[in-house]
């Protein structure tokens, strides 16, 4: 359904692969493999029910199918880079739909990113799903006062990296903030359990009804 495509990235280029579905922005943010055909299949899957979904490949063209690989890749990401790309996706997404508003939708380290991004960008980002995702660099904790973005989440139950803990204390800090903000985890499921490539972590039931859950954070939203 989709295409690869570049765009401007604060002086720079960057590559992603856009669905679109006619409708409003939506970015959806790799895992740590990369931009892998499982991500362009989600962003297929917003294009499919109305959205111009674009997922910048973040690692610029590499991505990973072992676990050791993938996390180089995610250790070696410059966040700096990494932020200017995304900002980049958010202005190409504005001005291929002709709206101010986007979403934003990621997993994993895609799902610390999501949270950023909502904290970068307030003056575009107006949903934010962040998919079993905290942000784990203590040197790169957003300002969390410019989210203006209402979030809904999706977290796992047996997660160590997402533990149920951390994500109930963001939500009571950012509920302490005055945000717009309610986090869900789904019992008995793993960390990735929207992944439908990963039979060893895949829950089909908690990933439809965190997918629905999104689709009605973006309708409300955008």
């Amino acid at each position: 359904m989709g295409e690869m495509i570049s765009f401007q990235s604060n002086g720079s280029e960057c590559g992603g692969y856009l669905a679109n579905g006619g409708g409003a922005g939506v970015i959806v943010i790799q895992e740590w493999w990369g931009l892998v055909p499982h991500i362009q299949n989600v962003a297929d899957r917003f294009a499919a029910a109305g959205y111009t979904a674009l997922a910048p490949d973040l690692y610029h063209g590499q991505s990973s199918t072992e676990p050791d690989g993938a996390g180089k890749l995610m250790m070696g990401l410059n966040l700096a880079r990494a932020a200017k790309d995304l900002s980049g996706a958010v202005d190409e997404l504005t001005k291929r739909t002709g709206t101010p508003k986007v979403g934003v939708v990621g997993y994993c380290m895609g799902g610390a990113l999501t949270l950023m991004l909502a904290c970068e960008r307030p003056d575009a980002v107006v949903a934010a799903a962040p998919y079993y995702g905290v942000i784990g660099w203590p040197a790169a904790q957003p300002d969390w006062n410019k989210l203006a973005a209402k979030v809904v989440g999706e977290y796992a139950e047996d997660d160590d990296f997402a533990s149920p803990d951390k994500v109930w204390g963001l939500e009571a800090d950012l509920r302490a903030l005055g945000k717009d903000v309610a986090m869900h985890v789904h019992p008995g499921t793993h960390h990735a359990f929207f992944n439908d490539t990963r039979p060893d972590v895949y829950n089909d039931g908690a990933a439809k009804t965190a997918f629905a859950r999104t689709l009605d954070l973006f309708a409300s939203t955008l």
